[in-house]
């Protein structure tokens, strides 16, 4: 049987797991767009939270083509995934399936972009 200090001190690590997560979990969904590139080779971007579990919003998958008239050239789209024929109100995504993931900055050209299109 659990003792009274014992059971107090489990209750107080819970709270504050539970706390650290939600306050992860809020401060994520305060940031702009995150990153997130598979094993597949895949790259997502979009509004990401870590907890309970990895989950986009508002999401949007990188495209990478080669222009046909000049073959050393890439081409770059970022097509909503709410366009999909299979659109995902959020994609829950697999840790074991994720090489990296971390926030845009607010200078960069997909975050740009994607500022445009806000407005």
């Amino acid at each position: 049987m659990m003792s009274k200090k014992n059971l107090v001190l489990l209750v107080v690590v819970v709270l504050v797991v539970v706390g650290v997560g939600l306050w992860t979990n809020k401060t994520n969904k305060d940031n702009d767009y995150s990153v997130v590139y598979l094993t597949t080779g895949e790259v997502y971007i979009g509004k990401l939270t870590t907890f309970p579990d990895l989950q986009l919003r508002d999401a949007y998958i990188l495209l990478v083509t080669r222009d046909p008239a000049d073959t050393t050239v890439n081409n770059f789209q970022l097509n909503p995934i709410k366009d999909a024929l299979w659109a995902p109100k959020v994609l829950h995504l697999s840790k074991k399936n994720i090489v990296f993931y971390g926030p845009l900055l607010p200078e960069s050209v997909i975050a740009k972009k994607l500022a445009e299109q806000v407005k």
